[in-house]
């Protein structure tokens, strides 16, 4: 019997992709290849790139250079790339560098052992289509090996909301929500494996309406489904948009004990003008509102969200509006950016700040987020929380979990295994994790 081939695949940017390529992993396991940690002693490798960042494309043609010197020194190497750049990139991606075999959208990875195939005879093989067939059908069932305790499960993909800054409607598609029992039957069988917690993953996750046996399900209705799963310990879901958090859902929050005191609702910006221009179809105050009906139904709840400074056109009165919002809801944690140019995107053509300008901008903001998170994460000193156990810590008997509020935990002394579900009292913060002290 041959020996298996080898596959590495780098990942860059959302959750979508750490899934994504979970199931890239599956879908070339039937053409013979198992997972290595290391792209020197791969047969293939397999970029599985993000559009969301700046200059994504440029670090991905970067990466291809030196990748291109492994191929030299190992002819029969493949490498392909997937995910967002693919799509967006295409056939140019091989014409920029001709070392690449293989160029797969974020739709189509379904069709990679039939590429694989092509690839193995000596052609190269390109697919950026948007197809009809379900992708998620066409893939074989997951594995049944043991895995960790959590897992991401896709349920939306797509975008229909065509922010004026983003590229995801081109590069993902429209809205499309998968089917309420094949979600849920995969739910079952990540369960089987020793998965413990199950995020939600979609662009608009929020918008969900997949197909279900009485008709389309909210996200809700999908969450009250998947608390039925026995061993399931936990749920959360992520990206959120603000027009799409339904009463069902925020009520969920209140009464769901699975659903998880998280949510992670982006804003970008504080401003109605910078809002508008964004095409982001709400206000400040609509925001603040749903913030307010959130924590009504759930007071404890920890708060994430993103932040565009330096957008087109913004005023210092703008940014400022900005920082009024943040110091109003108060943030567990964020993430922030300066706004960088997407090509083909409207907010691309319109006057840029000064690049220094939006610089300055952004380390005030992160410096006020900053502030926020420790303020937070010192609170939480004294709190019993729950910790589902991940992995081994550094230190001698320590062990390494996430919190309800998905803190990151170190918990001393502990005798527990992972996937166990902890009571824990928080006895200190650090800048980016807690410590804590088994409950016995």
């Amino acid at each position: 019997m041959s020996a298996p081939k080898k596959l590495f695949i780098k990942t860059y940017g959302c959750q979508m992709n750490v899934y994504d390529s979970e199931r890239m992993a599956e879908a070339l396991g039937g053409q013979g290849y198992v997972e290595t940690k290391s792209a020197d002693d791969a047969d293939m490798i397999l970029l599985n790139t993000c559009h969301i960042r700046e200059k994504a494309a440029e670090k991905v043609y970067s990466e291809l250079g030196r990748l291109k010197k492994l191929k030299i020194a190992k002819p029969d190497l493949k490498i392909g790339v997937a995910g967002c750049v693919a799509q967006a990139e295409g056939e140019e991606i091989m014409r920029r560098q001709p070392a690449v075999d293989l160029v797969v959208g974020p739709q189509s990875y379904h069709r990679l052992p039939e590429m694989e195939d092509q690839i193995r005879k000596g052609n190269k093989a390109l697919d950026t289509d948007f197809p009809e067939e379900d992708k998620f059908e066409a893939l074989k069932n997951r594995p049944k090996a043991k895995r960790g305790p959590t897992a991401f499960l896709t349920v939306q993909e797509g975008c229909d909301k065509f922010c004026a800054f983003c590229v995801v409607p081109y590069t993902r598609g429209a809205e499309v929500s998968r089917p309420a029992d094949r979600i849920l039957t995969e739910a079952r069988e990540l369960v089987e494996r020793g998965v413990r917690e199950i995020t939600l993953l979609g662009q608009n996750v929020n918008a969900y309406h997949g197909a279900g046996a009485s008709g389309d399900l909210t996200l809700a209705q999908l969450i009250w489904e998947l608390d039925k799963i026995d061993g399931l310990q936990r749920i959360r879901f992520t990206t959120s948009h603000t027009n799409d958090m339904s009463d069902d859902l925020i009520e969920a929050h209140g009464t769901c004990a699975k659903l998880m005191p998280y949510l992670h609702l982006p804003v970008q910006s504080g401003s109605d003008k910078i809002l508008k221009r964004m095409n982001r179809n709400h206000t400040a105050d609509g925001y603040l509102r749903v913030v307010e009906k959130i924590r009504a139904a759930r007071p404890d709840i920890l708060l994430s969200g993103d932040f565009i400074v330096g957008f087109p056109e913004e005023t210092e009165a703008d940014f400022q509006a900005t920082l009024d919002l943040i110091e109003e809801v108060k943030y567990g944690t964020a993430y922030s950016f300066k706004y960088s140019t997407r090509p083909g995107t409207p907010a691309a053509e319109r006057p840029q700040v000064e690049e220094a300008e939006a610089s300055e901008r952004l380390q005030r903001l992160q410096a006020l987020l900053t502030r926020q998170q420790r303020e937070i994460q010192t609170s939480m000193v004294g709190r019993e929380v729950g910790v589902l156990l991940e992995k081994t810590g550094r230190l001698a008997g320590q062990m390494v979990g996430k919190s309800d509020y998905l803190h990151s935990v170190h918990v001393g002394d502990c005798d527990r295994a992972v996937g166990e579900l902890a009571r824990v009292r928080i006895v200190s913060s650090s800048t980016n994790s807690l410590a804590g002290e088994l409950i016995r």
